[in-house]
């Protein structure tokens, strides 16, 4: 699904109050930490990463390497904090990806 401005406000809207999940630290990004976004995003279809101070990596390569290797969309780069979304597989979970497909 590829996401609306509508739609991508709306996602803004609803990750203002999380607080980041997942870092990025010096170890840098690697399949696995890959994989367990993806399961983390397939349980909540919305989260935030924060990108450490002490990373090897940009913000810029972080978006890049997620975009390239999934089906995870980035919402918003706020600094160094990525909003993702991606639909869950399981259909029981998709509460919040239907209301975007409604928007």
């Amino acid at each position: 699904m590829e996401l609306r401005g509508k739609q991508k406000r709306f996602l803004r809207a609803q990750a203002h109050s999380l607080r980041p999940m997942f870092s990025v630290g010096k170890e840098g990004l690697t399949e696995n930490w890959l994989n367990q976004l993806s399961g983390a995003l397939d349980k909540r279809e919305l989260i935030k990463v924060n990108i450490l101070q002490n990373a090897d990596v940009t913000t810029k390569q972080v978006q890049q390497f997620i975009e390239d290797n999934t089906n995870i969309q980035v919402v918003q780069v706020i600094g160094h904090v990525l909003v993702l979304f991606m639909v869950s597989h399981d259909e029981s979970m998709r509460r919040l990806s239907e209301t975007v497909s409604a928007i």
